[in-house]
């Protein structure tokens, strides 16, 4: 299984390594999540964090709203946040209940306490090659994983499927500024099997389950897969991994591939965060 990058056995070995940095400087990081409304999805996302952070000595806050709460409600809450000297990283769960405007939310969590790196400013930053406060988990734990396999980067053919704010559009910016040659592609992008094709490392990142299928995949290309939906009860990723398995050189699993890394992006932003405010 030499093909498998093995997103759950590096995000044990970075917890690992931050739980022990944590305890050996009587490090005390605190992280604030907001969690509106009773999705679901959003609360398993939620405790997930919680129980990472519980293990490894972060301080996890979550504040509960129900689903009709005013929009001022939370962004009053989000201000006493940014204020509060004991809290070091502020998370919004999205989405957001559809009265609530996303954006302006966002835009009030302080970027230095901004752990997910959705801000304007820290997401202006990455889009100019410059470093953030924080970058976004997903990107930085895929970039993080290919980096452990020592994947190369620079000079390689990149083909990003989505283009959402949290993924597709900062991780194009991280891959440009690392000399990859990319493309991102989108729902409306003609002729998407030529495009995907050509990449020697592509992420699907769409939502969609087992989109990506071997007629789509070069021989030897590396498959990042940030998708995950449940089909008949199993989880599946955007790409469908049973049938290119066999013509790639690389494969992120779904589960046990990108979730975790993002998970062990966020306490090390979190950590991060904590230390920028008390040193």
């Amino acid at each position: 299984m030499g093909k498998i990058l093995d997103g759950k056995g590096l995000s044990d070995k970075i917890l690992n390594k931050l739980a022990d940095s944590i305890l050996e400087n009587n490090y005390s990081p605190t992280l604030a999540v907001i969690l509106v409304g009773n999705n679901p999805a959003s609360e398993v996302y939620v405790s997930v964090k919680e129980k990472a952070c519980n293990k490894i000595g972060i301080k996890s806050v979550v504040y509960k709203f129900d689903e009709n709460t005013e929009e001022s409600v939370i962004l009053n809450q989000i201000r006493e946040l940014n204020e509060n000297k004991d809290i070091d990283g502020i998370l919004v769960q999205l989405p957001l209940p559809k009265h609530i405007d996303k954006f302006k939310v966002i835009e009030t969590i302080s970027p230095q306490k901004d752990v997910d790196g959705f801000t304007l400013y820290n997401f202006g930053r990455v889009a100019l090659g410059l470093k953030p406060h924080c970058y976004p988990c997903t990107p930085k734990g895929i970039l993080t994983l290919l980096d452990e396999y020592k994947i190369q980067i620079e000079g390689k053919n990149v083909v990003v499927v989505g283009r959402s704010d949290i993924v597709g559009k900062p991780l194009a910016n991280i891959f440009l500024k690392r000399n990859a040659t990319v493309t991102i592609c989108h729902s409306k992008t003609k002729n998407l099997a030529e495009i995907t094709n050509r990449a020697d490392i592509l992420v699907a990142a769409i939502g969609c389950p087992k989109f990506i299928t071997a007629e789509m995949v070069k021989d030897g290309a590396i498959l990042i897969d940030v998708g995950i939906s449940r089909v008949d009860g199993k989880l599946s990723g955007d790409i469908d991994f049973d049938e290119v398995f066999d013509k790639v050189a690389y494969i992120t699993p779904v589960p046990k591939g990108i979730g975790p890394m993002t998970i062990a992006s966020l306490m090390e932003n979190t950590l991060e965060l904590y230390k920028s405010h008390n040193h």
